[in-house]
């Protein structure tokens, strides 16, 4: 009897040690801030907090299927970060904090597959520029998300690879495309930063739909650097957050000059040295912000169009002047004949300096190949025969944002008027109408504002959550401002967003 009274209390102890090992961690809405605070306390470490996030992918990503591969070094990384806490006694600026990359991000040793046939065997052999920014600063890739194949849609997240992506608020909608899976994922609280592109829409679009802050910043404030490109002259990479602060301070590690990417050498002298400085709650105070009717008021949603005409109130409530109705002149005629068809060249060139396959050499390879998706084989033929340059204007030479006539024309009347009129920011809804249904994402997708104005010119472009419409689906306000104006903008969206925290997860 003794022995089993023994061997009773020493199952009990063993197991309550085991039990009280175990840290339950609460994910939701977890910030940067607040994991290094608990890293500090002792309350959990990385390692512990990876397999929670890990965790929480396995059960919980079935009904929105956004990530498209788990990092199975994720924990080796953390525990090494880990030890290094231990030994200095400091946190790097993104120490241990759990990232979600887009798969068309350069990622060593991992599937990056633009969600095609063609690449899904490709492993790079080195990172992104801007993936290893963050990786030197402490972030650590827990998993890739799904995307529109090639990022050719900003419709929908479709891919030859992992098929369809929904949106967790509901998951009878799109998540808007193409960081549709970044964007689902990071809303659905399964990493802390998301990474995502934006060749017109695509980190803004999902970032509005999914109740997320979306930065599209300058164009050469950051590195494009082994990212597939769709058009190189357009594409941006960058941050997908569920904060302001999150997502500034992951701005904070990706700008700058990189050798990599000449488009970068347009930053010199123009790079904040911290742009977590401009995180101000009172930044709306004394502001000047200018409406622009001619996208907001383009056919919208009216549920849209109250939570826009209410946001404008609560940025008047706490302390901006408003600029109703401002006018660009000769808009509709600027924005025409801006888009370059440059894919094939584009893609070609990062085949031939990243990929190395003779087989997979050209577009016409990549048809060959085919796709699971409709839309996209559909892209790629068109693009395989389609000539490089602009489609309805072929005349007209294409060239970067710094160089392009149609794009610095654009770009100039936008801030003559902005300076004409002290403007400190731009807004409209980043989209007038109600995400698509996944059934119908073609017949329904309208109202996307996010492919007018910032990709052209060049300027940023912030999304921010401006609240929910009928059918528990979130809608996005977007902040322009001019060309590096970053810290405006953070101060703007940051003191909106605390303002009125419009943000609030899915329901799982």
């Amino acid at each position: 009897m003794k022995k089993v009274v023994s061997i009773l209390i020493f199952l009990f102890l063993t197991i309550g040690c085991k039990q009280e090992k175990k840290t339950n961690i609460s994910l939701d809405e977890l910030t940067i801030s607040e994991i290094h605070s608990n890293y500090s306390k002792g309350v959990y470490n990385s390692e512990q907090l990876v397999q929670a996030f890990i965790d929480r992918i396995k059960t919980k990503d079935s009904s929105i299927n956004a990530i498209t591969y788990i990092n199975p070094e994720a924990l080796a990384i953390a525990k090494r970060l880990d030890e290094e806490f231990k030994s200095t006694g400091k946190l790097r600026p993104l120490h241990g904090i759990p990232m979600i990359v887009k798969d068309n991000f350069n990622t060593i040793g991992m599937p990056t597959t633009a969600g095609s046939l063609a690449l899904k065997d490709f492993r790079p052999d080195s990172n992104a520029t801007m993936v290893q920014q963050l990786i030197d600063a402490g972030a650590i890739i827990i998993a890739k998300s799904n995307m529109a194949e090639w990022a050719f849609s900003p419709m929908h997240s479709e891919s030859s690879t992992h098929g369809t992506t929904h949106n967790p608020y509901n998951t009878d909608y799109v998540p808007a495309g193409s960081s549709g899976g970044t964007a689902a994922s990071i809303a659905a609280n399964f990493g802390v930063i998301g990474l995502g592109s934006d060749t017109g829409n695509s980190i803004r679009g999902p970032s509005s739909h999914n109740a997320l802050v979306g930065f599209r910043s300058t164009m050469g404030l950051t590195s494009r650097a082994g990212i597939i490109p769709l058009y190189l002259r357009n594409d941006i990479g960058g941050p997908m957050c569920r904060t302001v602060e999150d997502a500034t301070k992951v701005l904070n590690m990706i700008s700058g000059y990189d050798p990599k990417d000449p488009i970068t050498k347009n930053s010199d002298g123009k790079v904040a040295k911290d742009y977590t400085n401009f995180l101000d709650i009172n930044g709306l105070k004394g502001s000047r912000i200018g409406v622009l009717r001619e996208l907001s008021d383009n056919n919208p949603d009216k549920e849209i169009t109250l939570l826009f005409n209410a946001a404008i109130k609560d940025m008047e409530g706490l302390g901006a002047t408003i600029l109703d109705s401002i006018e660009i002149p000769n808009f509709s005629e600027l924005r025409k004949n801006q888009w370059c068809d440059a894919f094939k060249q584009d893609l070609e060139n990062y085949l031939s300096e990243f990929v190395k396959n003779d087989t997979i050499a050209t577009l016409e390879d990549i048809a060959r190949i085919g796709s699971k998706s409709v839309y996209a084989e559909e892209g790629v033929i068109y693009f395989r025969d389609a000539p490089n340059g602009r489609s309805s204007a072929p005349e007209i030479p294409c060239a970067n944002v710094y160089e392009d006539e149609r794009s610095i024309a654009f770009r100039t009347a936008i801030e003559k008027v902005m300076n004409e009129m002290n403007l400190d920011a731009i807004v409209y809804p980043s989209w007038n109408n109600r995400p698509a249904t996944i059934a119908h994402f073609e017949e329904e997708y309208k109202g996307d504002n996010s492919q007018v104005i910032a990709p052209h010119t060049g300027q940023p472009a912030f999304t921010v959550p401006m609240g929910f419409i009928k059918g528990n689906l979130p809608v996005g306000l977007q902040f322009l401002g001019r060309m590096y104006a970053e810290p405006t903008l953070i101060k703007l969206t940051y003191s909106y967003e605390q303002g009125t925290k419009h943000r609030k997860k899915p329901n799982l």
